[in-house]
C-alpha cells in the first residue's frame, strides 16, 4: 500500500500572497506526481479575479455541500468555498494535496486527514495594508479590519510551517517551495 499523501493547507490573511505563491508552486511542480493542486468551488464569478476557481452560485454550492461533494467547506466575507471531496482519493493514493483554506477549518482538516501540514503565510502590517489597498476591492474600514484580524488569529498546533512574505517575489516563492517540500515528507 502506498504511503498516504500529506494534506498541505495554505493559510494566511488576504493580501499575504497565497494565490501568487500557490500559482508559482503549481507551475514549478506541474510535472511532479507527488503533488496535486485542486480547484476550489467559490461563490464568486470567474471574472472577479483572484485564483482560478470553479464559479458556482450559492444554491449550487449548498446542494453540492449537502451531497457530500466537499472534503472541506466554509464561508467567509460573504462567499462560500469548497474543496472537492476527491482529494481523499488523491491522499489515499500517496499524492500530497496543496490547497488554500480558511484558518477556521484547520482543526477539522486535522481531524479528517492525516498527515496534515499547515503553511502559514504572514506579511508585515504595512505591506499587507498596501497590498489590500492596491487591489481596490475593500474600503479603508474593511482593510483595517483585515489587518487587525491577521494579527489576532494566530496559527498554531502540529506541523505548522511559517513563511514570511516580506521580500521579493522570488524570495517568497523559494521560501514557499521549501515549506511545501518539507511538508510533503510528513508521515502518519
Amino acid at each position: 500500500m502506498a504511503t498516504r499523501g500529506t494534506l498541505i493547507l495554505i493559510v494566511g490573511p488576504s493580501g499575504s500572497g497565497k494565490d501568487t505563491l500557490i500559482d508559482a508552486a503549481r507551475a514549478v511542480l506541474a510535472t511532479d506526481p507527488r503533488f496535486h493542486f485542486p480547484r476550489r468551488d467559490i461563490t464568486r464569478p470567474a471574472e472577479a479575479g483572484g485564483e482560478d476557481h470553479n464559479p458556482v452560485d450559492t444554491a449550487t454550492f449548498e446542494a453540492r455541500r449537502a451531497a457530500g461533494a466537499y472534503a472541506l467547506s466554509w464561508g467567509a466575507h460573504d462567499l462560500f468555498y469548497g474543496v472537492p471531496a476527491e482529494i481523499g482519493d488523491r491522499l489515499a493514493a500517496g499524492t500530497s494535496v496543496v490547497v488554500n483554506v480558511s484558518r477556521a477549518v484547520i482543526d477539522e482538516a486535522r481531524g479528517w486527514f492525516r498527515p496534515t501540514a499547515v503553511i502559514s503565510l504572514s506579511v508585515p502590517e504595512n505591506v499587507l495594508r498596501a497590498r489590500l489597498s492596491a487591489r481596490g476591492r475593500e474600503t479603508t474600514e474593511q482593510i483595517e479590519s483585515r489587518v487587525a484580524r491577521a494579527a489576532a488569529v494566530p496559527v498554531s498546533g502540529p506541523n505548522v510551517f511559517p513563511v514570511v512574505n516580506d521580500s521579493t517575489i522570488e524570495t517568497a516563492i523559494a521560501r514557499f517551495l521549501d515549506a511545501v517540500e518539507t511538508a510533503e515528507t510528513l508521515t502518519i
